[in-house]
């Protein structure tokens, strides 16, 4: 993806859902929704183990089939292996974006989305990316 195009879909975003969302402040689970939100976003966690309990200011649910809201950005901490069992919630979803972070990577599960005409990026940190494209590189 090039750089305009995805800085203009993050300036057009309001919603970002985050399936595997954590509460552990150390897990990048954690501090990227984190980060999000202080950035403006309206952040949906999304995570079984942490159903009902508030994460980001919203109730944590335990599928993406729950979320009541458009979603703009689907942000994916889960394991690459995980994806296919997540892909008919995604398709159902339809978010604008799936963003599958750092280390994740699935030709089948992206494919499947692309022909879906749901763009993917994939194996990189949307909060290291938002940094970049909006606060320029960072000095050394």
């Amino acid at each position: 993806m090039e750089d305009a195009w995805l800085k203009e879909r993050l300036a057009r975003a309001k919603t970002i859902a985050v399936l595997g969302a954590h509460k552990d402040p150390s897990r990048p689970a954690h501090y990227v929704p984190r980060y999000l939100r202080e950035k403006g976003y309206r952040v949906l966690p999304v995570n079984p183990r942490f159903q009902g309990e508030e994460l980001f200011g919203e109730k944590v649910v335990a599928s993406l089939l729950e979320l009541q809201s458009p979603v703009d950005i689907l942000d994916v901490f889960r394991p690459s292996s995980a994806l296919m069992d997540h892909l008919s919630e995604v398709l159902a979803l339809r978010p604008g974006l799936v963003w599958l972070q750092l280390g994740i990577r699935h030709p089948e599960f992206e494919r499947a989305l692309e022909e879906a005409g749901i763009p993917v990026v994939a194996d990189r940190c949307l909060m290291v990316e938002h940094k970049r494209l909006f606060q320029g590189p960072l000095p050394l």
